[in-house]
């Protein structure tokens, strides 16, 4: 018996075949599913223990008395209290059977007391997080890394096969039953009118599931990916191996399998609930993605696509690059052909590497002497094109191409709405279908900073950012600025982050320390003052702590970043460390010789010393290879050591990072410390917890011009006072104490600022 086909009529032994090769796709399906099934098994199963040692050293302080809290006071406690329990743990561990042999302890209130301290064990277990310590290794943890490498090594395309996997069985289940009878003549006659029917039709379905499949390239996807799933890792070594080179994807594999993972209102970046629910009910095409994205990622990429011109403020090192490059290539895969990115010089190499190695976009770089040509490239053939600001303006906005999104890195450099960079920005978010800022310092000193980013995406909003509204409490900002903000911070969504640990060497001036000070205190020179501490390599105090900890960091194998405002302080420390660094990274290096060094510091075994400007690096470059870090002297702002830390303390790094600020006592560096104080808490306020504090940011907006002249005139003062009360004696200076002081601003070395920051165009922009 012939039926129809979905091209043609099919005769039975052509319906056989197809129902063949549906049996087989299926097969590979379900051994998708299956295989995914028992890595995500063999993970629980190795995390199980862990999290129970973590809880029970969670159970051990928490007093007996929550147990009554537990029943609502209905557990009567006296008799495990006179028998010795003071703990919660203690009760869960004992059991049943144990507490009924106490005397005054019945069976029900032994029942009620360990159903009570099993449901609080329940609940610390689900908040216990599991960290993997690399440097010390033992036999659970390995057996941890061994099981998340297999889920590792399957690579981005497993969420994909798994996700089509299971919707391909659930079709071909019920189709293949009904498309049976269509395996012969015979069993066609035999079947009535509607049965015949739906065979045919059943037949045809698995015909047009089977042609996409294979269009789609589905049997070499399932084949490939269960064949990484059932490939083991050949020793320890390789696991761990995997695990310091990806940890990021091992975290993130952690998290989903095991039920792990951050607080949802903290991945979501605590924005109302009305527009979490719009951007939650935006799907994400990830087709053209090359990796997987977390949880809060998805969530910034479905905001961005959602709200439409936003601000991505999140802290350094949660991936605000790729959460760009998949709201990108959710736009294209829907069709878009034309995508911008503006960002600094120093990160251009990266941002074109990364749209290459993170999706199938192609990236056009727009710079350099072959920009014009670049630029008609992608207006023709289109792409993401990636430039500069100091290019940008260069480039007429074609008639015939409009950007489906513009990205604007580091946004924070468009802040002043005069400069000519900001003016290009405004111009090509005119045009441009979607807008994302990304910045991790919306604001530094002001909320009208803040303000006016909000401005270039949707001014209606400006109105409600008032500094009236931010002194009315957190609540109120919060609300205003939610359809174009979101920010969230590493310690709420990264589970995995390994310590942060700050110290600040504290050093008394050397003589010789102490006379360059002298001198640069007496001429009023700040910058002078700043790095008088490494005057004189021989006798410094900081020098010799610094070769101490890199010293301490060579014998352990770690690697090394030093930062310093001045390249000659850098120049010091190289000439100090036998010239063995890398580096310096600073802004006369053209972008891709920054990212050389880099690269070559982080692929080098073991220990390394990477040297950098914090203008230069501080912006863009990733730097997680490190794990100790150096600040050779305190900075004004708080973002620039923030920034700088940020580059080695971020996602994918699996040691605890140590930074050390070198400090030298009753110096400059102690008036610094008091502003940077202010400053710090000022910005965490309005920027890192996307709300504000309860008073306006006027009284601490502090100049950097006028800060420097008040530390020079109040370091002036000091010592001429310390020498007054010591020797009866004035120390030689320029002028009395609150008279004019050399301009602090205009030290006698220039210090130009690096590359990576545009110049300012007017005063106030840095």
């Amino acid at each position: 018996m012939r039926g129809p086909a979905p091209a043609g009529r099919r005769d039975g032994r052509t319906a056989r075949a197809l129902l063949l090769e549906a049996e087989r796709l299926l097969g590979a399906a379900r051994a998708v599913v299956t295989d995914r099934a028992a890595a995500a098994g063999a993970v629980r199963d190795a995390l199980a223990p862990l999290q129970r040692e973590l809880a029970r050293s969670e159970l051990e302080p928490i007093p007996l008395s929550r147990l009554r809290d537990v029943t609502e006071g209905r557990l009567r406690l006296g008799a495990l209290e006179q028998a010795g329990f003071t703990t919660v743990a203690q009760v869960h561990d004992a059991g049943r059977y144990a507490l009924r042999q106490l005397p005054g302890v019945g069976a029900h209130t032994a029942d009620q007391a360990v159903a009570a301290a099993g449901q609080i064990a329940r609940a610390v277990e689900e908040t216990v997080t599991v960290r993997i310590d690399i440097d010390r290794p033992e036999p659970r943890t390995t057996a941890l890394v061994r099981a998340l490498h297999v889920l590792a090594q399957a690579g981005p395309e497993l969420r994909r096969a798994h996700d089509t996997a299971q919707r391909l069985t659930a079709g071909l289940d019920g189709l293949l039953p009904q498309a049976g009878p269509a395996r012969s003549r015979f069993r066609m006659a035999l079947a009535g009118r509607t049965r015949r029917a739906e065979a045919l039709a059943a037949l045809e379905a698995v015909g047009d599931l089977v042609g996409q499949s294979a269009a789609d390239g589905l049997p070499l996807l399932f084949a490939q990916v269960s064949a990484d799933l059932l490939r083991v890792p050949a020793s320890d070594a390789e696991a761990w191996v995997g695990f310091e080179l990806s940890s990021a994807d091992y975290y993130s594999l952690l998290a989903e399998f095991a039920g792990q993972g951050p607080d949802l209102a903290a991945a979501e970046g605590f924005v109302p609930s009305g527009i979490a629910g719009r951007v939650r009910a935006q799907q994400l095409d990830d087709s053209r993605l090359r990796v997987s994205l977390r949880g809060y990622q998805s969530f910034g990429a479905r905001f961005a696509l959602v709200q439409r011109r936003v601000i991505i403020g999140d802290e350094m090192g949660l991936g605000k690059t790729v959460q760009a490059i998949a709201a990108l290539a959710h736009l294209a895969a829907g069709g878009a052909t034309h995508f911008l990115v503006v960002c600094p010089a120093s990160v251009l190499i990266n941002w074109t590497r990364e749209v290459g190695s993170r999706s199938t976009l192609t990236a056009r770089p727009v710079h350099g002497p072959g920009r014009r040509a670049a630029f008609a490239e992608w207006c023709e053939q289109g792409g993401v094109a990636v430039t500069t600001f100091d290019v940008l303006h260069l480039l007429t906005v074609p008639d015939d191409v409009r950007p489906e999104m513009l990205v604007v890195d580091e946004a924070h450099f468009v802040k002043n709405p005069q400069t000519r960079r900001a003016r290009a920005v405004a111009d090509w978010a005119g045009v441009s279908g979607r807008v994302l800022f990304l910045t991790g310092t919306p604001m530094e000193n002001r909320v009208e900073e803040f303000r006016s980013l909000v401005d270039r995406l949707q001014p209606e909003l400006v109105p409600a950012v008032r500094d009236r509204d931010a002194a009315a409490g957190s609540q109120v900002f919060r609300r205003a600025v939610a359809p174009a903000y979101l920010r969230r911070n590493q310690e709420d969504v990264l589970m995995e982050l390994p310590a942060l640990v700050h110290v600040d060497e504290w050093e008394e001036l050397s003589a010789e320390d102490l006379a360059a000070y002298r001198e640069a205190v007496a001429d009023g020179h700040f910058m002078r003052m700043r790095r008088a501490a490494y005057a004189s390599p021989e006798g410094s105090a900081k020098l010799r702590r610094l070769r101490e900890v890199v010293g301490e960091a060579a014998a352990n194998g770690l690697k090394v970043v030093v930062f310093s405002y001045f390249r000659e302080v850098l120049a010091t420390v190289g000439s100090a460390l036998g010239g063995t660094a890398y580096g310096p990274v600073d802004g006369a290096l053209p972008a891709a010789r920054r990212q050389e060094l880099v690269d070559a510091f982080s692929a080098a075994p073991g220990h390394a010393v990477l040297l950098s400007q914090f203008q230069a690096g501080g912006v863009g470059l990733n730097m997680q290879a490190a794990s100790v870090v150096i600040l050779c002297e305190p900075q004004i702002k708080p973002t620039m050591e923030h920034q700088a830390v940020a580059r080695a303390h971020r996602m994918g790094q699996v040691r605890t990072v140590r930074v050390h600020r070198l400090l030298a006592a009753d110096s400059v560096d102690t008036r610094i410390l008091g502003v940077l104080a202010d400053k710090t808490r000022l910005f965490d306020a309005y920027a890192r917890r996307s709300e504000v504090a309860e008073a306006t940011p006027d009284a601490v907006d502090v100049s950097d011009g006028s800060l420097a002249r008040r530390i020079v005139e109040e370091e002036q003062l000091r010592l001429f006072l310390a020498t007054q009360e010591s020797t009866g004696r004035e120390i030689p200076r320029q002028g009395a104490p609150g008279a004019a002081v050399p301009g602090p601003a205009a030290p006698e070395e220039p210090e130009p600022e690096p590359e990576p920051l545009p110049a300012p165009e007017t005063a106030g922009e840095g």
